[in-house]
């Protein structure tokens, strides 16, 4: 029942391998398994495939594997500050499936409930359910590969498009406090995607800031069960960093 691990490189050697699908908590640079992330980087895995809302920024977080030519698709919600993603897409290095937000949430949720797929009213009429979405460029800048038309169901008159849920072979995610049992709690805004993608891979590792004995975390505030959690590693000097940092006008009201 002593899931602790002595690092996060430790927990995933053995249990990430290349080609592997991984899902990532955080949203940004907010809540982000960094910690993981770096061990990632220094086991040299490749041809990765990450879902997490954004890959963070050119020299942090996701974005030092997307640097690294470790990351060969991305599920996600939009490219955030990062150029790095940007021109690997433009450029046909990288495959991007960009899904709405609140989707990308509801196909892990899906994932780790064991639902295959849902209906929703989200992207109906768009792009996203008609097809078309630019997957893959090639280096000519044409589109080399596109997503393709999803089925489209009407219910109480109303049009829904069908989701597939995502899963993963190994899960990072980061929380605040965490037991030897696995037990999560998850701290504000780093909530984001932490919870869905704990629930949704064969492995899950999660670091966390504080490490209490179990029975210390009150079971009315366990925000991820320890049966989702496989290994927990402390993590230290965390740097919490922002995307973008704006400078507000001295006669600003």
């Amino acid at each position: 029942m002593n899931k602790v691990v002595q690092s996060a490189r430790a927990a995933l050697e053995g249990k990430l391998s290349d080609n592997a699908t991984v899902l990532a908590g955080g949203f940004g640079l907010c809540g982000i398994p960094e910690h993981c992330i770096e061990a990632i980087r220094d086991l040299g895995v490749k041809g990765l495939t990450f879902v997490s809302n954004n890959c963070g920024v050119d020299d942090f977080g996701l974005g030092i594997l997307l640097r690294n030519r470790q990351i060969v698709k991305m599920i996600s919600s939009y490219v955030g500050e990062n150029k790095e993603f940007e021109r690997q897409y433009l450029s046909g290095e990288l495959e991007v499936e960009l899904c709405p937000q609140g989707t990308l949430a509801e196909r892990l949720r899906a994932g780790g409930a064991g639902i295959p797929a849902f209906y929703t009213p989200t992207g109906v009429g768009t792009i996203v359910s008609e097809g078309g979405m630019p997957l893959r460029y090639a280096a000519d800048g044409t589109v080399a590969k596109a997503s393709e038309k999803k089925e489209v169901r009407e219910f109480e008159g109303r049009p829904y498009v069908l989701e597939r849920a995502i899963t993963g072979d190994v899960a990072i995610v980061k929380a605040w406090k965490g037991d030897r049992f696995g037990n999560l709690v998850y701290r504000h805004t780093a909530m984001n995607f932490n919870p869905m993608a704990a629930t949704a891979a064969k492995f899950t590792v999660a670091e966390v800031e504080e490490l209490v004995e179990p029975g210390q975390l009150d079971p009315d505030h366990i925000h991820t069960p320890g049966v989702y959690v496989h290994a927990v590693v402390v993590g230290t000097n965390f740097q919490k960093r922002i995307e973008r940092r704006t400078t507000r006008p001295a006669n600003a009201t």
